[in-house]
């Protein structure tokens, strides 16, 4: 990793500050200690409310901090994950302070989601943005996700954006590369994974610090929870979420929404497969040296690739629901406008013009490669070509997936 993504300056000189201690791993937690009753104590305290439908929340917390207390952590890394864990107490405070406030948003409905999702690099965060263009959806943004509610010293939405940029765009300053892999910005659509940090049983804790986990169930009711929230008083609009790990769970996401809408995004696993593994290589590698790719490879070909093929199994059985939606990424990639407008067709929903030329427009000022070309092979990342495909042609074959070279 070192090779490949060489550390900007400022970064490596602070973590050297763990290194002047001595033992590099122990002067980063001597330097940034991370002690959840004092967690808790500070973000938390005694504010009622904040099981918010999980009586064991305060246990899933503390064992996110055990896992980030074994995992090792450069200096960055824990001042990253700290001020995450720090912040995701007092996102839960202001879930509870707002349902505490207005008790009919437990009963509040979330009528027909649209949920985006597929493997990285399949076309998943084009094509969540530019279904955000349209005026009658809404996705989650980057600062609201974050700071749902005002809370005293952010009261203000443009100081909640502000303040959000440390989780958004401080990533790509720790490493600039990641911008090529995917732009995060604070006033950006965000993923179901930040969404969902405060539940702490979510998936942005396992793809940060390997050793946590998820409870799928709690973390389709929290889910829910915070939308119940950010839509409470404004204008009524569908929601448009995403996230890949999705793929993995939706039995259980048509149990929460049983009319969603999943637009499902496909792509030769050759590209998309290595993809993910370099993503989560990457997101790591933003707070420890000792990323081990080839661990990462074997567990995201697993539950990625059982993923793919189970989906297109139960699919075809006609397990779940008739509310699918297939977006291949050469479709999307030569004709965007003709894409999303063939998906709306499915959904029912209106696609007009004026959501047209905001795609057009879009696209314009985000050319693709504006941040940089994320190049890489499926050979790079450990993986065999034809091998992969095969594994993968129950996947391939039920969706007509088109190759690459």
């Amino acid at each position: 990793m070192s090779e490949r993504y060489p550390r900007p300056a400022w970064v490596r000189r602070l973590n050297a500050m763990g290194d002047s201690l001595g033992d590099p791993l122990a002067g980063a937690r001597e330097l940034v200690p991370m002690d959840a009753g004092t967690l808790l104590e500070a973000g938390a305290g005694a504010h009622p409310g904040l099981e918010l439908g999980d009586p064991r929340w305060r246990e899933r917390f503390e064992a996110v901090v055990a896992a980030a207390n074994a995992a090792p952590l450069h200096v960055v890394g824990r001042l990253l994950t700290k001020q995450e864990l720090a912040r995701s107490l007092r996102t839960r405070v202001s879930l509870a302070r707002a349902t505490a406030e207005a008790p009919q948003l437990a009963a509040a409905p979330v009528a027909a989601p649209l949920f985006v999702t597929g493997p990285a690099r399949s076309g998943t965060t084009i094509l969540f943005e530019l279904l955000a263009l349209d005026p009658t959806v809404r996705a989650p943004l980057a600062w609201e996700a974050i700071h749902p509610t005002a809370a005293p010293g952010l009261e203000d939405e443009e100081r909640r954006r502000l303040v959000a940029e440390c989780e958004q765009e401080l990533w790509a300053d720790v490493q600039p590369e990641f911008a090529a892999i995917h732009e995060l910005r604070a006033d950006l659509p965000v993923e179901c994974v930040t969404l969902t940090a405060a539940c702490f049983c979510g998936p942005h804790w396992p793809m940060v610090l390997p050793g946590a986990e998820m409870d799928v169930p709690v973390f389709y009711d929290f889910h829910r929870r915070m939308l119940q929230v950010l839509q409470h008083g404004r204008p009524e609009r569908t929601w448009l979420l995403k996230t890949p790990s999705h793929l993995a769970t939706l039995g259980a996401l048509f149990e929460s929404y049983p009319d969603a809408w999943v637009i499902q995004t496909h792509r030769d696993p050759a590209k998309t497969m290595p993809s993910t593994v370099s993503t989560t290589a990457m997101v790591q590698w933003l707070r420890t040296d000792a990323v081990d790719t080839a661990v990462l490879r074997a567990a995201i070909e697993a539950v990625f690739g059982a993923a793919l093929n189970a989906v297109a199994e139960q699919r075809a059985a006609e397990a779940y629901p008739d509310r699918f939606v297939d977006v291949h990424f050469q479709d999307l990639m030569k004709d965007p406008v003709e894409t999303v407008r063939r998906a709306y067709a499915t959904m029912g929903r209106a696609f007009d013009d004026e959501h047209a030329r905001r795609i057009r427009r879009y696209l314009d000022e985000k050319p693709r490669g504006k941040f940089g070309v994320h190049s890489y092979t499926a050979e790079e990342w450990g993986f065999d070509t034809h091998a992969l495909r095969e594994r993968l042609a129950p996947y391939l074959d039920h969706f007509g997936v088109a190759l690459e070279d």
